[in-house]
C-alpha cells in the first residue's frame, strides 16, 4: 500500500481530523477521557481535566466545529467546491488564533503560537501555524479527504500528480468504480 503519511507539519491536522470514524460514528474525542488523551498525546494544555458537562458538551462542541471545517476543506482537496459555511467557520476559527513569527539563531522564521495559549485556542493556533507552514512548500493541497461519503478519512495524497481521491485504491476507490459500473450497467 501506498504511503499516506503527511509531512511533520501536517500530522497534528490528520490525526486531529481522523478522530472521527465517519463510517463507524465512532468519535474519539467524546469518548470519556478522549479529549484529553488526544490533548496529552500532542502536548496541548488546557483540554483536559474535569468539567461541567455543560462545559464539556461546549468544548466538544467547538472542537467538533473545528475538526468538521478542517474536514469540508481536505474534501475540497480533491477538486470539489468547499461548502461556503464550513469556509467561513474555518475562516473564522483560524482568523481567532493568534500567532507570531519567531526567529531562530540561524535567522530562520517559523510561526508559533502566541504565548499563554491553553485549549481550544491553542490547538486551533497550532494547526493555524502547521496549515501556513505545510501551504509554503505546497503539502497542504495534498492533505484530503477521501471522497467516498461514508469514509472522509484525510489522507496524505503522495501520487506524482496529486490527483488522489480516496483513502484506499483497494477499498474506497474499487467501491466507488463498482457503483459506476453499476449505474452504466442499468
Amino acid at each position: 500500500m501506498t504511503d499516506r503519511s503527511p509531512p511533520e507539519a501536517l500530522i497534528l491536522v490528520r490525526e486531529f481530523t481522523n478522530t472521527l470514524d465517519v463510517e463507524t460514528g465512532e468519535d474519539e474525542l467524546a469518548a470519556p477521557g478522549g479529549l484529553a488523551r488526544f490533548a496529552r498525546r500532542h502536548g496541548i494544555e488546557g483540554l483536559g481535566g474535569r468539567r461541567t458537562a455543560a462545559r464539556r458538551s461546549a468544548l466538544l462542541g467547538e472542537v467538533h466545529e473545528l475538526r468538521e471545517a478542517l474536514r469540508a476543506a481536505c474534501l475540497a482537496h480533491t477538486g470539489t467546491d468547499m461548502d461556503p459555511g464550513a469556509s467561513r467557520t474555518l475562516a473564522r476559527l483560524l482568523g481567532e488564533a493568534p500567532l507570531v513569527v519567531a526567529v531562530d539563531g540561524a535567522g530562520r522564521a517559523a510561526l508559533h503560537p502566541a504565548e499563554g495559549l491553553t485549549g481550544v485556542p491553542l490547538l486551533t493556533a497550532r494547526i493555524a501555524a502547521d496549515i501556513a507552514t505545510a501551504e509554503a512548500d505546497g503539502a497542504w493541497q495534498r492533505l484530503k479527504a477521501c471522497e467516498a461519503h461514508d469514509c472522509l478519512w484525510v489522507f496524505y495524497d503522495r501520487s506524482p500528480a496529486g490527483r488522489g481521491r480516496w483513502c484506499s485504491m483497494a477499498v474506497c476507490g474499487s467501491r466507488a468504480k463498482m457503483r459506476t459500473y453499476r449505474a452504466k450497467q442499468r
